[in-house]
């Protein structure tokens, strides 16, 4: 037997002290990037153009000027631009690239470090200003991702269906939920499982600034932090506890996707 009974002991405390803090970010996380990943994703199908009507104006009056009769107009490429201009889209679909392009162990690290250093906050060296900073960048970095989802599950819609809810004299609001909602949640349950059980296994990252998640604890004890020095095992059984979370989740997202197939 490699490891003695205090051993097992001590380390199944401490790992089940840390998945306490892995399955609270995993829910904090949840709670907090699904609403607002519905929110980003109507930002970035905006069609809000605070320039179109100026514009318009004003190209209209310049060509009216130049034929001194009312005539019709197109709009030159400058023009275009600014008409197609729509702010809100442009910042929502800025931040969603950013946050997809760049690691989210960095977004954590940038997120913890760089407001103290640059004066503005800090979040403290407390676990739970830890646990704070870590779960903001968390939230933020999985919202964006669902906003793509959610924006595709919307679009993937057929306009059809929408129209026919406008001759039958439905606001934009009763289609939006009475029609477009209920099969965007059919459409967007199979890629929104796959990014929550990555969501399970991204809770590692935290121990970058030292949160005491699973992994940090199961590290913990290979640098004799825990009183034991050089235990290697408790690392890998933490796979144990990776392993039983994803199951549960897995098996709670399929009774889920059953449960919607009355759209068939």
């Amino acid at each position: 037997m490699f490891f003695t009974s205090a051993e097992f002991q001590a380390v199944v405390s401490a790992l089940n002290e840390g998945f306490l803090k892995t399955v609270q970010l995993f829910f904090v996380t949840l709670i907090g990037a699904l609403p607002l990943g519905l929110v980003i994703s109507f930002g970035s199908m905006n069609r809000w153009a605070p320039l179109a009507r100026p514009v318009h104006w004003f190209v209209r009056r310049r060509a009216q000027r130049q034929a001194g009769a009312p005539v019709e107009y197109k709009p030159g490429k400058m023009a275009g631009a600014l008409i197609g201009f729509r702010p809100i889209r442009l910042i929502c679909r800025l931040l969603v690239w950013i946050i997809r392009g760049t690691p989210l162990v960095l977004q954590i690290i940038i997120l913890f470090y760089v407001p103290g250093m640059a004066g503005l906050f800090s979040w403290g060296g407390g676990e739970s200003a830890r646990f704070t900073a870590v779960a903001v960048a968390f939230v933020i970095n999985y919202s964006c991702y669902f906003s793509e989802i959610y924006r595709g599950g919307i679009q993937g819609v057929p306009v059809g269906q929408q129209e026919a809810g406008q001759v039958l004299g439905m606001t934009r609001s009763q289609i939006f939920f009475k029609v477009t909602l209920l099969q965007m949640i059919k459409r967007i349950v199979p890629p929104m499982s796959n990014e929550i059980i990555t969501l399970v296994k991204d809770t590692s990252l935290a121990r970058v600034i030292a949160l005491q998640e699973v992994i940090w604890m199961g590290e913990s004890f290979m640098k004799g932090n825990q009183g034991y020095s050089g235990l290697i095992w408790p690392l890998f059984f933490t796979a144990v506890y990776y392993l039983a979370f994803t199951g549960v989740v897995t098996i709670l997202l399929g009774q889920l996707e059953k449960k919607l197939s009355y759209f068939r």
